[in-house]
């Protein structure tokens, strides 16, 4: 990356409160990174049984995953500092608990059923939050685009280091060790992130006019009105989710076909190489995308990503070996976190006043599900249809989408401030995280 890039991602880090703001988020996100292969791991160990295992992670995934545009509407609501600290506590007390049951073998299986389910509950939308304060703490589009692109690949990144340090703590412990520090980690970012002067709405709110010193005691933390509804001040998300449910379906049917492909070339622990090449483009196409001043307008810029991301998918599965596969799926990788980090700044600019974090969850909601739907379907096209055509059939979702919303944008009038989201749903289509 060259030195002009690197400074325009040093201007966002240099705003006020930013790093501070930020570096709170991510240890709190690191627990994201680390709690599911525990999980995993923890359950298995304790009852000896991966059906077991696969249903409480599949409660705990759902109800993470499907509530967490109800979580983020709190938020909007109430403001960071009143949901986020006894949110962020319940998970963490119930994540401790966890660890103490499956600490040893043993534990009957429907308690542990019912509390994944419970904890997946109370899951603090950090990621969300992080990208409304985001567009709190910088007016200027163009350092909020470089701090979108910043924000998607470190997430990233912590998904990839995560289930390594999971590892790892299994490996000189127990799993369940890992589920405690993901409890602590929790707390520890959550907390940090309330404490931030950046939670309290009146302050940075004046921050972003330059009216508030970083160094000003915070303001009272102020709810934010809403009308209780699933899509309350977010209607032009309901299509945007739709082409990031594609993108998520993509991804999460890359994941059964890259180990499949291994597997028939008599590879399988070569799967880790095409993991880290999947992540090593998406870093790079994040930060590039990120420091490249765009005259393309975002919505028409996602579908293009999503052609890009489908096309690059449907090219592994002529891949003659392992290696080739890798560079193919690095390619895809350019992609990825450019398309996400213009779905959560079309999000952010759909959304009214008040009901940002909503919309970004929506975001993360639709990208959830979608993979989940992928990983489902890709074992029945692996079991039924030739690996090339498996991943042809991988790359329709985000190109039914992106061509949805390339016809959108060539009809739709100029977008008005605040509202330039792509129109990439018919009538009757549906939505899912």
């Amino acid at each position: 990356m060259s030195s002009e890039s690197a400074a325009s991602y040093a201007a966002v880090l240099r705003a006020p409160l930013a790093s501070r703001t930020f570096s709170a988020a991510l240890v709190g996100r690191l627990s994201y990174g680390i709690v599911f292969l525990s999980l995993v791991l923890a359950f298995t160990q304790a009852t000896g049984s991966y059906t077991m295992a696969g249903g409480a992670i599949a409660l705990f995934g759902l109800a993470s995953s499907l509530l967490s545009p109800l979580r983020a509407q709190l938020v909007d609501r109430y403001g960071i500092r009143r949901v986020l600290p006894p949110m962020a506590i319940a998970y963490a007390l119930l994540l401790a608990l966890v660890a103490v049951l499956t600490w040893r073998p043993g534990t009957p299986s429907a308690p542990l059923w019912s509390l994944a389910g419970i904890t997946g509950a109370f899951t603090p939308p950090l990621g969300p939050i992080m990208r409304t304060l985001w567009s709190d703490l910088l007016s200027d589009r163009t350092l909020l685009h470089r701090a979108y692109s910043l924000d998607t690949v470190a997430e990233e990144l912590l998904y990839v280091t995560g289930p390594l340090i999971a590892g790892s703590l299994t490996g000189l412990a127990h799993p369940s060790l890992g589920v405690l520090i993901s409890a602590v980690l929790m707390i520890v970012g959550s907390l940090a992130l309330a404490a931030s002067p950046a939670a309290d709405p009146a302050f940075s709110g004046r921050l972003r006019q330059g009216e508030v010193p970083p160094t000003s005691t915070p303001c009272s933390d102020k709810p934010t009105k809403s009308r209780w509804s699933l899509f309350a001040g977010i209607a032009d998300v309901r299509r945007l989710v739709l082409v990031t449910v594609g993108v998520g379906m993509c991804l999460g049917s890359l994941s059964l076909f890259m180990v499949a492909f291994a597997e028939r070339h008599a590879q399988l622990a070569a799967v880790a190489w095409v993991e880290a090449a999947l992540a090593a483009g998406s870093a790079v196409g994040g930060l590039t995308y990120g420091a490249v001043p765009w005259r393309l307008k975002l919505e028409s810029r996602l579908p293009l990503l999503a052609t890009g991301l489908a096309l690059s998918l449907a090219a592994a599965g002529f891949a003659p070996n392992i290696g080739v596969l890798s560079v193919l799926v690095g390619i895809a990788g350019l992609f990825l976190a450019p398309a996400l980090t213009t779905a959560y700044m079309l999000a952010d600019e759909a959304a009214a006043t008040g009901a940002k974090t909503q919309a970004s969850a929506w975001v993360n909601t639709a990208f959830n599900t979608g993979s989940a739907a992928g990983s489902a379907y890709a074992g029945l096209l692996i079991e039924r249809l030739a690996l090339a055509a498996c991943f042809a059939v991988g790359a329709l979702p985000p190109l039914l989408g992106a061509l949805a919303g390339m016809r959108k944008s060539r009809n739709a009038a100029e977008p008005s401030q605040g509202a330039t989201s792509p129109e990439v749903a018919t009538e009757t289509a549906s939505r899912s995280d």
